[in-house]
């Protein structure tokens, strides 16, 4: 607290700020340092701040304001350190999308070779599935840990899925909240900061990146999944932590599987060495971009995902959470399979539309507050490039209350074709981003 403060003056004015950003300029450090300050502790209203959200959507902020208000945000609030761990840190985010399971296999993988992958996840909201929701499908599984919890685990399993804790960058969770409400979610340098306030607060020594775009991401545009992944690595290249990032394709969705237990089946599949195609080239790729920054650029990622070394650190993983790794995973009261009414090749599933589907069979929610179904969601029998037979089973819906499937199939309307040729050939990696 600064001395103004302490006698009740404060030293900048909220509608100053919000001008100099409505007029296209950019905010001086120590006025947009209170800025985030003063909102935190309430002096800043909420409709002061919606006016500066507003100004930041459009008129953007240059590269400096940007570091400034993400260094505010992590000072909001406490900061982890992994220093006495004895181990080298690691962490992924990814922006979100339809079947992204990926972190599920990832983080053991990369633990498998004595990095300590401290992952702080999230839960799901609207068509975009929450990692601490397909683990909380595991009988048993907590997500809720402490700091000495997280730090014994990843000392002696070398990998944590955890939500993150209150402590962390209490503005981004204040500003979050109201960026939902008024229009103005999509402001790359608000989704930049609000994303790299909490990854570089959770004291993690470097960060992999994956920004999707495509029907079922967050950015469909490919341009703008560019610029957002161009910004958070200049965040963290800003803020001492080693930062790279993949521009991945969410047009499909990802893997077979789209839900919760589903996911996690799909998972250990890949854990087990195998699974589908698209989940093992992700998973792998961005293995070895992790453990390239950890320093091991040369660690046969395929060979620990095939001898076994993975699976390991995951079922130790799972038990440390107090999960039982061998329990059955639930499984749905109903469900409803789609066939084929025309023979040819898969050229088209778009991922948005199944992504809803699978949420309003229940696998995702609506709310904040409200529960998911871990049983419900969607799997594919068939990908784009799969050639069908008429009556051939395309994909199955999963509910517990079968009045759920004429939602599901009526967001699913004109979200696949299939025609005479195969669909030209798409990268799922399209490239990579470094400072």
């Amino acid at each position: 607290m600064s001395d103004d403060q302490a006698t009740g003056i404060e030293p900048f004015d909220a509608v100053d700020v919000i001008r100099a950003k409505r007029d296209g300029g950019a905010v001086a450090e120590a006025p947009l340092r209170w800025m985030i300050d003063a909102y935190t502790r309430g002096y800043v209203t909420d409709s002061q701040m919606a006016a500066f959200a507003m100004a930041v959507l459009l008129n953007g902020m240059e590269r400096d304001e940007i570091r400034v208000m993400t260094d505010a945000m992590i000072a909001s609030g406490e900061r982890m350190s992994f220093a006495g761990l004895g181990k080298r840190t690691v962490d992924k985010h990814s922006t979100g999308g339809v079947g992204d399971k990926i972190t599920l296999p990832l983080a053991p993988l990369v633990a498998a070779f004595g990095v300590a992958v401290p992952q702080l996840s999230g839960r799901g909201l609207g068509h975009t599935g929450g990692t601490l929701d397909k683990l909380e499908a595991i009988p048993g599984w907590r997500a809720a840990l402490s700091n000495d919890e997280m730090f014994t685990q990843l000392r002696d399993v070398g990998a944590v899925i955890c939500a993150a804790g209150s402590g962390l960058a209490p503005a981004d969770k204040k500003l979050y909240a109201l960026r939902d409400v008024t229009g103005t979610v999509e402001a790359i340098p608000l989704i930049a900061s609000s994303i790299m306030s909490k990854k570089i607060a959770e004291g993690t020594d470097s960060l992999v990146l994956d920004v999707k775009f495509g029907s079922g991401a967050f950015m469909k545009d490919v341009d703008l999944a560019r610029e957002l992944a161009r910004t958070m690595v200049a965040l963290g290249t800003d803020s001492g932590v080693s930062t790279t990032a993949l521009l991945t394709n969410m047009s499909t969705p990802l893997g077979l599987a789209i839900g919760n237990a589903n996911e996690v089946r799909e998972a250990v599949e890949v854990l087990a060495g195998g699974g589908p195609a698209d989940i093992v080239e992700l998973t792998v790729a961005l293995a070895r971009e992790m453990l390239t920054l950890a320093g091991q650029p040369d660690a046969d990622v395929d060979a620990a995902l095939r001898d076994g070394r993975a699976m390991d650190v995951w079922r130790a993983m799972v038990r440390a959470q107090d999960g039982d790794p061998d329990a059955p995973l639930p499984k749905p009261r109903e469900t409803h399979t789609v066939f084929a009414d025309a023979a040819g090749i898969v050229t088209r599933m778009d991922a948005l539309p199944f992504g809803v589907a699978a949420w309003r069979l229940g696998a995702g929610r609506a709310r904040p507050q409200d529960p998911v179904v871990h049983s419900a969601g969607v799997d594919l029998h068939a990908k784009p490039g799969d050639r069908v037979a008429v009556g051939q089973p395309l994909f199955t819906l999963s509910a517990e209350d079968g009045s759920r499937f004429a939602r599901a199939i009526e967001a699913l309307e004109g979200a696949w074709e299939i025609g005479a040729e195969a669909p030209a050939s798409v990268p799922l990696v399209l490239e990579r981003i470094t400072a």
